[in-house]
């Protein structure tokens, strides 16, 4: 979005653009953070929690029976 805003005395069009882009970046991380925070609140949600909690011990005992199965053929 380009400004038509003539830059103060003294004050550099590199220098703004530069100031500009550091707030950008900044609101980026920012949004970056709100988003992780929003995810790991919803991990943490009771109902998620428990489905990712019962998933996990699928999987741990899928690759238990796969590597006794595995055992056995070896002899």
């Amino acid at each position: 979005m380009a400004s038509n805003h003539l830059p103060p005395d003294g004050v550099s069009g590199d220098a703004l653009e530069s100031a500009r882009a550091q707030g950008r970046l900044h609101h980026s991380i920012a949004t970056t953070l709100l988003v992780i925070a929003a995810a790991r609140a919803e991990r943490a949600a009771p109902p998620v929690h428990a489905a990712r909690q019962r998933l996990a011990q699928v999987y741990g005992a899928t690759r238990l029976r796969k590597r006794l199965e595995r055992d056995a053929a070896r002899g």
